[in-house]
């Protein structure tokens, strides 16, 4: 919840400059509701695509506060991000809820990012599988291998979001590798092999280097660096890793 309308608009104008040229990777911009169709002005004609942080899984209706993917897709959005930590945290948003919702994006033509992790008490008991495995095999539960193929993972200890502390390469190699070898056994190694997960958490152009090197590390779920002008640092990383 950062960036007022004109405040998103005149961001997003300096992106489009700064992220010219680079074309070997996605690039998605998600900013709050208020501000989606401002921004879609200006990255329409970019490389920039456009993402929402939520939305619910019906098309209309007695659903004060929500919005639906249709709205979403009328005003050029191609991606929304599904069961953030916070979503789940603040909001109490169940692993069924999340479902519904990335199923509903996929039938309506969304890219779902959809994000797990575990906190960071659930990481000192050893939990840290256990709770992935769960949020993954609810989460994409009657979801068919063609369709997980089109599903963004965004791996996100909730114990390193907004807080400084990152997860070592190590870390977070361990649970990328761990969420691919799980997918590898509900939908067999192509389907592993061709979805794209991500890693959020504190990420920053000091530390994404060594992350973004890591065989199972995709690319990043970026927070507060998103909002300044080291996101532009982190697509140069990547660039530079990618040639």
């Amino acid at each position: 919840m950062n960036k007022t309308p004109s405040e998103a608009q005149l961001f997003a104008n300096t992106l489009t400059n700064a992220f010219a040229g680079f074309n070997s990777f996605d690039i998605y911009i998600a900013p709050v509701f208020v501000a989606l169709d401002r921004v879609r002005e200006v990255v329409a004609s970019s490389n920039i695509k456009l993402a929402a942080q939520n939305m619910y899984f019906e098309d209309s209706g007695a659903f004060t506060g929500e919005v639906s993917p249709k709205m979403l897709k009328e005003i050029g959005v191609q991606a929304v991000i599904i069961g953030h930590s916070e979503r789940r945290r603040i909001f109490g948003e169940t692993d069924e809820l999340i479902n519904k919702k990335v199923k509903k994006a996929l039938a309506e033509g969304l890219t779902p990012i959809f994000c797990i992790g575990e906190t960071l008490e659930e990481r000192q008991k050893g939990l840290t599988f256990c709770v992935l495995e769960k949020q993954v095999r609810e989460g994409l539960y009657g979801i068919s291998a063609e369709d997980v193929k089109k599903v963004v993972i965004a791996y996100e200890p909730v114990w390193a979001i907004g807080t400084g502390v990152v997860a070592t390469p190590e870390q977070a190699q361990e649970a990328h590798e761990f969420v691919r070898a799980l997918l590898e056994k509900m939908y067999g190694g192509e389907v592993a092999q061709s979805v794209t997960i991500l890693y959020g958490g504190s990420v920053t152009p000091e530390n994404f280097f060594g992350l973004f090197v890591k065989p199972d590390i995709d690319g990043a779920l970026v927070g507060g660096a998103s909002l300044k002008e080291s996101f532009v640092e982190l697509a140069k990383i990547m660039a530079s890793v990618l040639g």
